[in-house]
């Protein structure tokens, strides 16, 4: 008896702005997002403002080397403390001047020692879970959230075997990439390539072989894992070194649930991508590539212009077309393509990702 068939997600998880504005208030705040780089602020007191989930933050280097995360607004009478990026000895709000330690604490404010009772030790910013993950930095919003390894078991490991010089790497170039369309349209897209060979023709011909490529869903936590060979060298559009070490011909990404990923290019290349979601129907993707210490690399700067020219306009096409589709009247959500035997031409990573979102709405 064959198996009941799996449908994709209906069009409202897409195009309805209560979902999104659940997802914003729930599954945002309670799950790991990419901040930063540490390389953004590597000395003590530097600075970086952003945002996650509506909600304003910095992150903070203090003299303990510690990156440390709060949110941006002063306990006093809600100022925001900082903008941009910058380095400062001690954060000092615009508004009334309240003074807070690089930890946090508060230092001192004009009179405060005339108000009877006033106890500085029991007023800090509020404070935001942060880890470092490789030095890219990460926040959650939830203080009870298990660690990023529990999320996403083995992948730290796994990124260091692949990219064994991951501790010296800085950003070469961050791209940003408005898309016309729902965050998820943009991470299912990603995270399959049984449109890869019809649509990505430079990728599937000049960096991977499609027969090999397969992504496989973790037993547990949040991760999907990309993996594929390089192309035949006299294909291949860049050139790479087979004999640099055991790692130098594959293709391995690691989609790290809702919102980033690391790719691992031929040639043990790193490029991430991190969403960051406007509103129901738009969304946007930075597009990174690293190099040693942020040096210059003909090499890598042309394979990510080559990227960019190709598939990130190909994906760009695709995805709000998905979205224009997903208004209309006449889509009915049909099966997904589950292949027992997985790779590239099944889906079996898309229903694990929609079951992800579903679960986030749903419950």
């Amino acid at each position: 008896m064959n198996a009941p068939l799996t449908h994709s997600l209906e069009a409202r998880y897409y195009t309805d702005p209560a979902i999104f504005e659940d997802e914003m208030q729930g599954l945002l705040t309670r799950t790991w997002q990419f901040a930063l780089h540490s390389s953004d602020i590597p000395n003590v007191g530097d600075y970086f403002a952003f945002e996650v989930a509506g909600q304003s933050l910095f992150a903070i280097r203090g003299r303990d080397e510690v990156v440390r995360t709060f949110y941006n607004v002063c306990q006093h009478r809600a100022h925001e403390m900082v903008a941009g990026k910058g380095n400062t000895r001690v954060v000092v709000c615009p508004y009334h001047q309240w003074t807070y330690e690089l930890t946090g604490g508060l230092r001192a404010g004009p009179n405060i020692k005339s108000v009877p009772g006033f106890d500085r030790e029991k007023i800090c910013l509020t404070e935001v879970r942060t880890e470092d993950f490789h030095g890219f930095i990460f926040v959650n919003l939830d203080n009870d959230a298990a660690p990023m390894d529990e999320w996403y078991p083995g992948v730290r490991e796994e990124l260091a075997e692949f990219v064994p010089h991951i501790a010296d790497l800085k950003p070469l170039e961050w791209v940003e990439c408005p898309e016309k369309c729902n965050w998820k349209v943009s991470v299912e897209n990603y995270s399959e390539c049984y449109h890869c060979p019809t649509n990505h023709p430079t990728f599937a011909e000049g960096v991977i072989k499609p027969e090999t490529y397969d992504i496989q869903p973790a037993d547990e936590g949040y991760v999907l894992r990309h993996t594929t060979e390089c192309q035949s060298l006299d294909k291949m559009t860049y050139p790479i070194d087979l004999e640099s070490n055991a790692r130098a011909g594959d293709y391995q990404s690691w989609f790290l649930w809702p919102m980033f990923s690391f790719q691992c290019y031929p040639g043990n290349v790193l490029n991430t991508y991190h969403w960051r979601a406007e509103d129901v129907s738009n969304c946007t993707v930075w597009r990174g590539w690293y190099t040693e210490g942020g040096h210059e690399s003909d090499v890598i700067r042309g394979l990510a212009v080559q990227d960019r020219e190709t598939t990130v306009e190909e994906d760009i096409r695709l995805v709000e077309s998905v979205q224009r589709g997903l208004r209309s009247k006449g889509y009915v959500p049909g099966p997904l393509v589950l292949d027992p035997g997985c790779g590239v031409m099944s889906e079996h990573s898309i229903a694990r990702l929609q079951q992800w979102m579903r679960d986030a709405v749903d419950g």
